[in-house]
């Protein structure tokens, strides 16, 4: 075992991977709990497909345009605008929240397809790595940005965490004890767009939604309160993206699609466990 990890740990694309696994697992449930105890799990898959648009974005100006931009970033500045328009939709229109995300979840998702299809195709292949996630293609670009996500979401959340608490379980009560709560609830979609695509460059557009969700998930099941259930979450969530990583590695899979599986596992034995 004990070379197998030095074999392991030995490439520099692995200690990349194992490290942006890391800050996914602290950031992910961090967030995630805050939406799953409010009803809103499914905002990381819309804002995930609106992230897909921000990196066809972005590969659309650098190979037609010439002008050369990251697509992590377009992604982040997309993402974040789809978020704050998931907010003002609900808070200005009649449509609830599960139909404004889907209206930003549909419109993500056409324009990031109308822009394939512009370039006749041509950006389709580097697509794929932001679709489905990959070890290989993380560079220390991409992990020094998840770092400086990942520093900025842990800050915020710290410091505005009794407020996010009061709204996250009783808002008509904040708004009467005068916590700013459209402020916090704009700010708290804005880390979930962070935290999609920080985890995007691991875990792909596809799967970074469960990262948010599964985790707390499993928490939920065995934890006395709402600050165990974060510390047990983001447990989970290390158990599961260095598990992933490892196997990953060792038998040539798909990084994303395995470090979900093994999180979905630990859900069903933390259910199993909560039952018994």
């Amino acid at each position: 075992m004990s070379e197998f990890l030095a074999e392991m740990l030995g490439f520099p694309f692995m200690r990349r991977a194992f490290l942006a696994g890391l800050c996914i697992a602290v950031i992910a449930p961090l967030v995630g709990s805050f939406l799953v105890h409010r009803r809103l799990a499914m905002i990381g898959d819309t804002l995930a497909h609106t992230a897909f648009a921000g990196v066809a974005v972005g590969l659309f100006l650098s190979n037609v345009l010439a002008i050369p931009v990251s697509p992590y970033l377009t992604a982040l500045v997309v993402a974040s605008l789809a978020a704050l328009a998931i907010q003002v939709l609900s808070e200005h229109t009649e449509v609830y929240d599960d139909v404004s995300m889907a209206i930003v979840l549909a419109g993500g998702f056409a324009v990031g397809t109308v822009l394939i299809s512009l370039t006749s195709g041509g950006i389709a292949v580097s697509i794929n790595q932001y679709l489905f996630g990959s070890l290989s293609t993380l560079t220390n670009a991409d992990v020094r940005l998840l770092v400086g996500l990942s520093v900025l979401v842990v800050g915020v959340v710290a410091v505005t965490y009794r407020d996010l608490v009061f709204v996250t379980f009783d808002e008509s009560a904040a708004r009467i004890a005068g916590v700013r709560v459209r402020w916090l609830n704009r700010l708290l979609v804005v880390l979930t767009a962070m935290v999609v695509v920080g985890a995007m460059q691991l875990l792909g557009v596809i799967l970074v939604a469960a990262m948010l969700v599964v985790p707390v998930a499993a928490a939920t099941q065995i934890a006395g309160s709402f600050r165990a259930s974060i510390g047990l979450a983001v447990g989970f969530a290390l158990l599961a993206t260095l598990s992933g990583t490892t196997l990953s590695y060792a038998y040539g899979v798909a990084a994303g699609g395995t470090i979900v599986i093994v999180a979905i596992a630990l859900y069903l034995g933390a259910a199993l466990a909560a039952r018994a």
